[in-house]
């Protein structure tokens, strides 16, 4: 069983920065994909950013030129780094990570962004 471990999460200032870290527990899983969502109270989880086939990022629109995924040589860890955060930001961030047909979640980390 794979068990994906956010961290990173917490409460900052409008236009603060936190990074986000996601890898699998013991941290040797190597992932074919990776990516965030989150999810504000009351709103469905979306897509934040993450890989398209190609390799290349690719972010929601409201994160374009703030936020950037990033993940490690050995392909285990994915990261968001987050920039000038707003307080629309605020949200539970999920990590969501393909392994062949099998896809995982992480349990969440919470980030507040007070204005």
């Amino acid at each position: 069983q794979v068990h994906l471990v956010e961290s990173g999460g917490g409460l900052v200032q409008a236009g603060g920065s936190l990074r986000l870290s996601c890898a699998a527990s013991g941290g040797l899983v190597v992932f074919d994909m990776m990516h965030w969502y989150r999810q504000a109270p009351g709103q469905q989880r979306d897509l934040v950013a993450g890989f398209a086939r190609n390799g290349r990022p690719v972010y929601t629109d409201s994160v374009k030129g703030r936020f950037t995924i990033s993940r490690d040589n050995a392909k285990t860890t994915v990261y968001l780094q987050m920039n000038s955060l707003k307080s629309e930001d605020t949200a539970v961030y999920y990590c969501n990570a393909d392994l062949g047909s099998d896809t995982y979640w992480g349990q969440g980390t919470q980030v507040t962004v007070s204005s």
